[in-house]
């Protein structure tokens, strides 16, 4: 008999997760339909007026849909998941639903781009103050909170690009508003911040999760109640996510475990060859003794991740670098079958100012890698070509 789902290990949740609208088919079902036909003016009433109704209008809900937040929720171990057409489409219907003029934010300065331009371009325009804080400072969500005014405190753990870890329990502890992790970087089967008292855990699933760079998503996991009343508010947002991309979601949720265990070997072995290197200046990765958070990231971290960033020092040197790449490509989302690099202060930084960018530890020479499913040994092999001859091989 199989253990009941509260027993399983995360690897097999996310095999058995979310199939309740596909009957006894072990491909999940496509429910392609924008609308659904009543029987009566009272029943359309019903349908009109239930919450997350799945047989009505696929603004609302969509089966398909519905079977992927399930499947998140499962992981994620909350009471349910709403899922949007992005990333951003998550985060900025969580702000808006929870916020208004006059209320207060604390985010930390170490943040992607969009969320931060978000926060500093609308969020700004509608009266909603943010404060900003060093994610790595012990404290600094909590000091920053304003008792009765702040609403919504966000975290982004590991930050893009640098990973930057922000401390889970800390983020629990705060007493009054809502939390939100952004734990788009380490999945669900990374870690799960509601274990530590986190009232939301927000993705991106368009990377890691959905994992085939095919689909465009965003979900939310949190408490039951408390996702109705952003719901409420993503009906009229609008960021309604598609069923096909749901669909290739879940099938991303199928091999999930076996992804991320590949590519954080792979990573494991980039990040310490690149160690080693006398040309590279750092190397971020919390799998890495030599990491500043490591002991954090050991603590509150499942699996230590498939992205990491290193520095080069000079935008010359980082550009060189990635002209002299064969097998690795430039391309700037993460979490795919392909191992990408990405220069984040020409790419997802390129927004930001010169100062905003020096906040979020966005220098010249760095280098954002997402590791893929190819040979570690290739890989490594593609790095070390692309940074030449040791200096002792030179000689």
């Amino acid at each position: 008999m199989s253990p009941e789902p509260s027993n399983q290990a995360p690897d097999t949740t996310a095999v058995t997760a979310g199939r309740g609208a596909s009957g006894r088919a072990l491909a999940p079902a496509i429910w392609a339909a924008s609308t659904w036909e009543s029987e009566d003016l009272d029943d359309a009433r019903r349908r009109a007026t239930a919450i997350r109704g799945n047989d009505f209008y696929s603004r609302y809900a969509n089966p398909t849909v519905r079977s992927f937040e399930e499947a998140v929720a499962e992981l994620e171990g909350a009471e349910d998941a709403l899922a949007f057409a992005s990333g951003m489409g998550a985060i900025a219907s969580t702000v808006l639903a929870l916020c208004s003029a006059g209320t207060h934010v604390v985010a930390q300065r170490q943040l992607y781009a969009g969320t931060l331009a978000f926060l500093q371009g609308p969020c700004r325009r509608l009266g909603i103050e943010t404060t900003f804080v060093d994610v790595t400072a012990p404290g600094a969500f909590a000091d920053a909170v304003r008792p009765g005014e702040t609403m919504l405190v966000i975290a982004e753990t590991p930050s893009n690009p640098r990973l930057d870890l922000a401390d889970l329990d800390e983020l629990g502890a705060i007493k009054g508003p809502f939390t939100v992790v952004d734990s788009t970087f380490a999945t669900p089967l990374g870690q799960r911040p509601l274990d530590h008292g986190v009232d939301l855990s927000l993705h991106s699933a368009t990377k890691g999760i959905a994992g085939h760079n095919d689909a465009t998503l965003g979900v939310i996991g949190g408490d039951e109640d408390l996702l109705a009343e952003i719901w409420g508010y993503s009906v009229l947002h609008g960021a309604t996510p598609s069923p096909h991309d749901a669909h290739s979601a879940l099938r991303g949720l199928r091999t999930l475990a076996v992804r991320t265990e590949r590519q954080n070997a792979t990573a494991r072995s980039l990040t310490v060859t690149l160690a080693d290197r006398p040309e590279v200046q750092a190397v971020h990765y919390p799998g890495l003794v030599e990491h500043p958070q490591h002991d954090l990231a050991s603590k509150q971290l499942r699996q230590y991740g498939t992205v990491f960033a290193f520095d080069l020092g000079t935008r010359e040197a980082a550009g060189s670098f990635v002209d002299s790449l064969q097998l690795t490509r430039c391309a700037t989302s993460l979490g795919g079958p392909e191992t990408l690099v990405c220069h984040p202060a020409t790419s997802t930084h390129a927004s930001l100012t010169p100062h905003e960018q020096q906040a979020a530890g966005v220098t010249d020479g760095l280098l954002r890698v997402s590791v893929g499913l190819e040979d570690a040994g290739d890989l490594v092999d593609d790095f070390e070509r692309a940074l030449g001859p040791t200096r002792s091989a030179a000689h």
